[in-house]
């Protein structure tokens, strides 16, 4: 498990990376896989379609060890059987990593819509990753205003995260690669 940061470290990390943004509506909402939280994800993305938020969404995941189905699979099924019709559901399934998720689904929506039709584009992961994901839109696709919605899988509010060892500790393994992924350019600065 991963020592406990300093309080300027969780000073920094909840300022900088453990993020939000401001919602309103938006052409697309971008889903990016995850095996931990699938049920606050569906739930989120359900709640924002119910609301208005957004007109289609992209599910982008990859195989899931232990199942026969992939993230995107998992995920657009519960958010049918949730009451979003199936149609604007655009499907990604060979994403391992944020990355992929960007650069598979980008095919996919240019295909679907052409990318140059979309304006807005609303980021829904794991608290954990937060700012990354719309970093790494950002790297692929500067042009598209991006908002960012997080769930939190995790036994701690997110203002806890560092008192509670695995939470901890994906937080902390995420925020460090932020550095080093801007240096690779696997990432681009985000407001």
């Amino acid at each position: 498990m991963s020592a406990l940061p300093s309080d300027q470290e969780i000073a920094r990390i909840n300022a900088e990376h453990l993020i939000s943004t401001p919602l309103r509506p938006a052409d697309l909402l971008f889903v990016f896989g995850t095996r931990r939280g699938v049920g606050e994800t569906v739930d989120t993305a359900l709640g924002l379609w119910r609301r208005g938020f957004f007109r289609h969404a992209i599910v982008s995941g990859g195989m899931t060890p232990g199942d026969t189905r992939t993230e995107c699979e998992i995920i657009k099924q519960a958010m049918v059987v949730g009451g979003m019709p199936e149609v604007l559901i655009l499907e990604e399934h060979r994403a391992t990593n944020t990355g992929e998720n960007v650069l598979f689904s980008l095919p996919v929506i240019d295909a679907a819509f052409g990318r140059e039709n979309i304006r807005s584009v609303i980021c829904l992961g794991k608290i954990c990753t937060a700012r990354r994901y719309p970093m790494t839109l950002q790297r692929h696709w500067p042009e598209v205003e991006k908002m960012l919605v997080t769930i939190n899988p995790y036994g701690a509010p997110v203002e806890r995260w560092h008192t509670e060892p695995v939470f901890r500790e994906r937080v902390l393994l995420e925020w460090r690669k932020i550095e080093p992924y801007k240096a690779r350019g696997f990432i681009a600065d985000w407001p």
